[in-house]
């Protein structure tokens, strides 16, 4: 019985791996769910009082406005606050000038989309369906081409390199490289760009600059801090330039970051765990024996042009030779 249970197990065990993770899953939603509720509740709920206290405290200290005109303004107040025009400091301030235009096309494209900036006419709407539909594909395979590229200089050459030099086994020096590169990649990328909007926004905090500068790269953009669009009173007069800097911080960055996750995904540890919950392909002998000839045919050829540089002199030294060699019988 023991042996049948085992057996049986054996042979689902990519179904059954895939069932623990989906209730892991749905278990981790439940979780985020609960302490979200718990953190954020009371916080909203004692937002609410101050509100409405304020609300009351501004109708008795002006008896000539009545409630429902005080409504109707903060209704209208709100619904041009959802299309990114604000009461507060209108005439300083275009949202669709062409670093803005700029700035929230990169937003789109990218699918970070704050939300904070988003098109009021009919005919804007529609390009940006349209705009999205091939903007998107073409994006992905920009950072995918761009990507592979720079993972080979950052990632697999230095790892081949290492291997070949110190002897040491590859699934070691590719756990060592990735944490090596998260750390920078963390450095540049987040803590010191928080440090910079920290001193640029006079309204953020470093750890609302740290959460905006998380939220960005990451491309969830909730658009609740979205730099140049705080109502300060100091003036920005490098706003264009501002607005071009922090657009090639959210694309580089996001190269930078996607180029970190993949040397992550590339780690043979990381590799064995997640092929636990796919499902299991026999493929032909005959193809699996063309895959392995190709891979080791590609691990070869990479390895041959480290070790080439590595014995530059002694290959120098075997050309002169065949020269000699070669030359015409008297």
């Amino acid at each position: 019985m023991f042996r049948q249970c085992a057996s049986l197990v054996e042979r689902h065990r990519s179904e059954l791996s895939l069932a623990l993770l989906l209730s892991g899953y749905a278990l981790y939603l439940l979780l985020g769910a609960w302490v979200f509720s718990a953190v954020e509740l009371p916080y909203e709920q004692r937002l609410r009082e101050q509100l409405e206290t304020v609300r009351q405290e501004f109708l008795r200290d002006n008896a000539c406005v009545s409630d429902e005109r005080l409504e109707e303004l903060l209704s209208r107040a709100l619904d041009a606050n959802n299309y990114g025009v604000s009461v507060l400091g209108n005439a300083s301030k275009n949202n669709w000038d062409f670093t803005s235009s700029l700035f929230f096309t990169s937003t789109v494209l990218t699918t970070t989309g704050y939300g904070h900036t988003v098109p009021l006419s009919d005919g804007g709407k529609a390009f940006c369906v349209f705009y999205s539909l091939l903007g998107i594909p073409v994006t992905l395979l920009f950072l995918s081409a761009l990507v592979q590229r720079i993972m080979v200089l950052v990632t697999r050459r230095p790892v081949v390199y290492l291997h070949l030099r110190w002897g040491m086994s590859k699934p070691t020096l590719a756990a060592v490289h990735a944490a090596c590169l998260s750390s920078v990649a963390a450095l540049l990328l987040f803590l010191l760009p928080a440090v910079v909007f920290c001193r640029l926004e006079p309204q953020w905090s470093y750890l609302e600059s740290l959460y905006f500068c998380f939220i960005s790269l990451t491309t969830i953009g909730l658009g609740d801090y979205v730099p140049g669009e705080t109502h300060s009173t100091v003036p920005n007069s490098h706003r264009t330039l501002y607005k071009l800097a922090i657009t090639l911080y959210l694309l580089l960055g996001l190269v930078c970051l996607l180029v970190v996750l993949e040397t992550c995904c590339e780690l043979p540890q990381l590799k064995s765990f997640t092929r636990r919950f796919y499902r299991e392909k026999k493929a032909p002998e005959s193809e699996t024996r063309d895959q392995e000839e190709f891979s080791s045919t590609e691990h070869d050829q990479m390895t041959d042009h480290l070790t080439d540089q590595l014995t530059f002199s002694s290959v120098s030294a075997q050309a002169a030779s065949l020269r000699q060699d070669n030359t015409p019988w008297q």
